[in-house]
C-alpha cells in the first residue's frame, strides 16, 4: 500500500522535492515525516477544551477511500465554537464513517471529553441522528436548523420558473423582527404553497420550519450569523479543493489527517485571530430575560 504524508502520497513528495530541489527525498525520510506532521496534529486535535461555547456549528464532509480494491465513502466531522469573548475555533475534527447517529454520537462524546461546556445553540443541516444525538450530550442546547440548507430541501419540490418566487417568501419569513410575526408569515406562505398547487414544499415548511427559526431566542445582533451554516459551509468549500486534488485517500487516517491539518493551518490564521461576535449583546440578552422573569 502507498504511504500518505498529510494525505499526499509518498511518491508524490518524492516527485516533488526532485522538481524544487533536483533531488528526491527517500521513502524513508517522508515516512519520518509522516510520523511527526501525524503527531502533532493528532495532539491538536486532541487539545482540551477550555471556557464556554455559547454556539457551535457541526457539519460533516464525505470522502473517497478505497478499500479491497473498491471506492468507498468516509465522513470527517468537524465543530467549530464561538467561544465566550466572541472568537471562533475550530473545536473538533473526527473520523466518523458515517453521518448519522453513531457517528455523531462519537464525534459529540469526543468533544464531552475534551471539556466543550456551555453549549447553547447548535447550528446544522438535518443531518440524520445529529439532533438525537445532541440531546443525548447537550440535553439543555437548542438545535437551529441552517436556512440555506432547508431552503433547497423545499426546492427539491418546486420547478425551476417557481424557485424565485418561492424563495422570496421563504426569505419574508425569516426576515420578520419577531417569532410571532415569523410563524404568522410561515402560515401565509404555507397557504400560498397550497394554493400553488406545491403541495410537497407546503407539507415541509408546514411541519419544519419552526426548526429554522430558533435564532429569534438569541440578541438580534447574532441573528445573521446563527441563522446558517455558512461559517462552516466557507471552510468545507476549501477543504474540498484541497482534498479534490487527492482523489481516493487509502485509508480514513490519512483523510482524517489531511482535513485536520488545513484545519489546524485555517485556525492559525486571521480566520481565528479576529472577534466573530460581540458577547455583550449575549450577556444582556441574559439580563433582560432574568428582569422580565
Amino acid at each position: 500500500m502507498e504511504m500518505y504524508l498529510a494525505g499526499v502520497s509518498v511518491r508524490r513528495v518524492e516527485d516533488i522535492t526532485e522538481a524544487l530541489w533536483g533531488t528526491r527525498v527517500s521513502s524513508g525520510t517522508v515516512s519520518k515525516l509522516n510520523k511527526k506532521v501525524y503527531k502533532h496534529i493528532e495532539t491538536w486535535r486532541s487539545r482540551p477544551i477550555e471556557g464556554d461555547y455559547p454556539y457551535v456549528y457541526l457539519d460533516g464532509i464525505v470522502l473517497k477511500r478505497s478499500w479491497a480494491g473498491e471506492i468507498k465513502n468516509v465522513s470527517v466531522l468537524v465543530a467549530i465554537g464561538v467561544d465566550q469573548d466572541g472568537f471562533r475555533r475550530i473545536i473538533g475534527v473526527q473520523e466518523g464513517h458515517k453521518e448519522d447517529k453513531s457517528g455523531w454520537s462519537g464525534f459529540l462524546e469526543h468533544l464531552k471529553a475534551r471539556g466543550l461546556t456551555g453549549v447553547r445553540l447548535v447550528i446544522s443541516d438535518a443531518c440524520m441522528g445529529l439532533i438525537e444525538s445532541v440531546s443525548d450530550y447537550y440535553p439543555d442546547a437548542d438545535w437551529q436548523r441552517c436556512t440555506v440548507h432547508f431552503y433547497r430541501n423545499v426546492f427539491s419540490h418546486v420547478p425551476r420558473s417557481k424557485m424565485r418566487e418561492v424563495a422570496a417568501m421563504l426569505k419574508a419569513i425569516h426576515a420578520q423582527e419577531k417569532r410571532e410575526a415569523a410563524d404568522e408569515k410561515a402560515r401565509a406562505v404555507v397557504s400560498t404553497l397550497r394554493d400553488m398547487r406545491l403541495g410537497k414544499a407546503a407539507e415541509l415548511v408546514e411541519a419544519k420550519i419552526h426548526e429554522t427559526l430558533t435564532y429569534y431566542n438569541y440578541p438580534q445582533a447574532h441573528w445573521i450569523k446563527l441563522k446558517t451554516n455558512n461559517p462552516m459551509e466557507r471552510i468545507m468549500r476549501e477543504i474540498r479543493r484541497r482534498t479534490k486534488a487527492v482523489g481516493a485517500f487509502p485509508d480514513g487516517e490519512s483523510a482524517l489527517m489531511l482535513v485536520s491539518a488545513r484545519l489546524r493551518h485555517i485556525a492559525s490564521t486571521t480566520w481565528g485571530t479576529r472577534r466573530y461576535m460581540s458577547m455583550d449583546w449575549l450577556n444582556e440578552h441574559d439580563m433582560e430575560a432574568q428582569r422580565i422573569a
